[in-house]
């Protein structure tokens, strides 16, 4: 029927008749907070151009940690910041037991259990003096094959420090499958493979590079998906379902809601996104110069990744988020 018989108005009439009708709904236990860790911090250290985000200190992480576990969170998404002296040519921190991010998932794992889910950035990007993602050949070219060697010790030492979830970010072809079956070799079938397996080669990240102090040379456009190409993002995930993902991620998210949306449809294994850094940025500084609503621009933002088909999202939000939706609710 026509108006004035139909009057889609009566269903948004009132705060109760909104919630009670709507279509997408976030939750706590959806949301992951990524977080950083510096080797030799003594007290949290405030990221210029992430207000409100922190390299963390070992004991700093520990205490965030509970938090999140008693926030009902998804998640940690774990990075860590070595030393600069600790860095070399082939990012040897990144397997060494005894390197700032095995370190802090064995703190972490031991603070917290099970209470939430404990994930791990396997990439050598962070450790690297050059900051690509993984050795380089002669030419100065990322050496794929050579990489996935190093991806595969650094699988097997992120779940013996204690990663349920290893976080295969690197863009390596091939990355997935060597992690899963040195993985399994070493004994650690129970731990959990999200593939980074769209993740495009965005003007997003620069925040994100201050928080890990990179020290990239150069740009990573021979191994992130260049923007404009949604198919070769559906060939990406295929193949890295084919080769054992268990769940998927798309990376950024607002930019490539569209690539969410066409992975969601297309397969049948748990669909990520990653709120980056960038992302982040341009609302908190928005809001701060009173541009914008912060936590309407911020539960508006996680609406819509959440309403493209990502049922888990990595957001720096994540423990604002969660107050304002129990809040809400």
């Amino acid at each position: 029927m026509p108006f004035p018989d139909v009057r889609l108005r009566r269903l948004r009439r009132t705060p109760a008749i909104r919630r009670l009708v709507e279509e997408t709904r976030l939750a706590p236990s959806e949301l992951i907070l990524p977080m950083f860790v510096k080797e030799g911090l003594t007290e949290p250290r405030p990221i210029a151009s992430m207000p409100g985000v922190v390299q963390h200190s070992r004991d700093s992480l520990r205490k965030a940690a509970v938090e999140v576990a008693q926030a009902g969170l998804g998640g940690i998404m774990l990075f860590g910041v070595p030393a600069t002296e600790s860095k070399d040519e082939t990012g040897s921190a990144g397997t060494d037991p005894d390197g700032i991010l095995n370190v802090a998932l064995r703190d972490v794992a031991a603070e917290v259990g099970d209470a939430t889910v404990v994930m791990s950035d396997l990439c050598l990007d962070e450790f690297t003096s050059h900051g690509h993602c993984g050795v380089l050949a002669p030419d100065g070219s990322v050496d794929n094959d050579a990489t996935l060697a190093i991806y595969a010790e650094m699988a097997v030492a992120q779940a013996a420090a204690g990663a349920a979830v290893v976080g295969t970010s690197g863009m390596m072809d091939g990355q997935v499958g060597v992690a899963r079956k040195a993985l399994d070799a070493a004994g650690y079938q129970q731990v959990a493979i999200l593939a980074y397996a769209a993740k495009y080669a965005s003007a997003f990240y620069g925040p994100f590079r201050e928080a890990v102090e990179s020290s990239l040379v150069g740009d990573r456009r021979t191994y992130q998906q260049d923007p404009p190409n949604l198919r070769e993002a559906l060939r990406e995930v295929a193949l890295d379902v084919e080769e054992g993902a268990d769940i998927v991620m798309v990376k950024p998210a607002l930019p490539y809601l569209d690539v969410i949306a066409a992975v969601h449809a297309t397969f049948d294994v748990p669909v990520a996104a990653y709120q980056i850094s960038g992302e982040y940025a341009m609302v908190e500084v928005a809001a701060a110069n009173g541009w914008l609503d912060r936590d309407r621009a911020m539960l508006e933002t996680l609406t819509s990744i959440r309403r493209a088909g990502a049922q888990i999202i990595l957001t720096y939000w994540a423990l604002d988020a969660a107050a304002a939706l129990r809040a809400r609710y």
